[in-house]
């Protein structure tokens, strides 16, 4: 049976790469590419098969009811009212979201417990749509107790994205949310500024955001403190004299299973840029909803890319389109 993919903001930048991958991965994929200047997508379509449908995420009943039942709904666009996500739910389809940050969050995590959802419903608003998590999975499961994790990312100016990730980076700014001590702390961004030291000579100033990637690796490794990163900066794409590129880096620290105390460095670069890795995060995370990666159907309910994606499938794919992983371990 064909399945059917409607991609909200399906002709932005991240949108339209995921559309492109999901056609590569799938040539029978039925792709409709929504939003609300759908001529704006005509040239994409006919490149890749795909149709398009105008959607106003304001109203998005009338034009899902024209359209039909769909597998997956990929939200490639601000959609502050959930209005995908209860039209998802509603209809049995699955959800992801791209955008959605923590204070953001709680309306659909609500819906979702009042009301399982059939098909997973992936929050991924963490950065790049979990690629940086997905990363680090391995390397927390060498610890046997992790006393902090800091995971970070570097823009770089040169970076050309597109307009959704052009206003968000122009709003990562105000309250934060860190983990210090073991406590949960909401903090002024500008209060909590640090040095990053990505590589060899690049360094840049950061300060912490309220990524879903924060409660996430709390979870997970049960780390004391905890936080996550933005700056802009000279990327490792430009430094070398080529395009910009982007780069995430998570640090580890705490005590190895062999009873070493131990510092990992996972350092993730996209030579592509933040647009595209993004959208690689989207697109593993779809691979993986739709059993494009050769996987049975995943069962329905709230979901996050980490507890849905197994890492190592993730990482190998992410290699296989062109991020570069590499892993450092320092003596703490």
């Amino acid at each position: 049976m064909v399945q059917r993919v409607l991609i909200a903001g399906g002709y932005g930048v991240v949108g339209g790469t995921v559309a492109r991958y999901l056609r590569r991965a799938a040539p029978d994929l039925e792709i409709i590419l929504a939003g609300r200047s759908p001529e704006s997508g005509a040239a994409l379509a006919r490149e890749i098969g795909a149709a398009t449908q105008r959607l106003d995420v304001a109203d998005p009943a009338a034009a899902l009811a024209d359209l039909g039942p769909v597998d997956l709904i990929v939200a490639a666009l601000q959609d502050r009212g959930d209005a995908l996500i209860q039209a998802a739910m509603a209809q049995g389809a699955a959800h992801i979201g791209i955008t959605k940050v923590v204070e953001e969050t709680g309306p659909a995590v609500f819906a979702a417990l009042h009301a399982p959802p059939r098909r997973p419903v992936v929050l991924a608003g963490h950065w790049a749509a979990g690629v940086l998590i997905l990363a680090a999975r391995p390397a927390i499961v060498d610890f046997d107790r992790i006393d902090s994790v800091a995971m970070a990312a570097l823009y770089d100016a040169a970076d050309s994205v597109g307009p959704m990730s052009a206003a968000d980076a122009a709003s990562f700014s105000g309250r934060a949310l860190l983990r210090r001590a073991g406590q949960w702390a909401w903090v002024e961004a500008g209060d909590h500024a640090r040095t990053l030291r990505l590589a060899e000579g690049l360094e840049a100033t950061v300060q912490p955001l309220a990524a879903l990637d924060v409660p996430s690796l709390a979870a997970i490794t049960g780390a004391p403190d905890v936080r996550f990163d933005f700056g802009e900066g000279d990327s490792i794409g430009t430094r070398a004299g080529g395009r910009a590129s982007h780069e995430g880096l998570i640090e580890i620290d705490g005590v190895l299973r062999s009873g070493q105390r131990a510092r990992r460095r996972i350092l993730v670069s996209d030579p592509k840029g933040v647009d595209h890795m993004t959208a690689l995060g989207a697109v593993v995370i779809a691979e993986r909803v739709l059993g494009l990666d050769g996987q049975p159907l995943p069962a329905g309910g709230l979901a996050l890319p980490e507890t849905l994606v197994a890492p190592e499938a993730a990482i190998a794919r992410f290699e296989q389109l062109g991020v570069r992983i590499t892993v450092e371990m320092e003596a703490a």
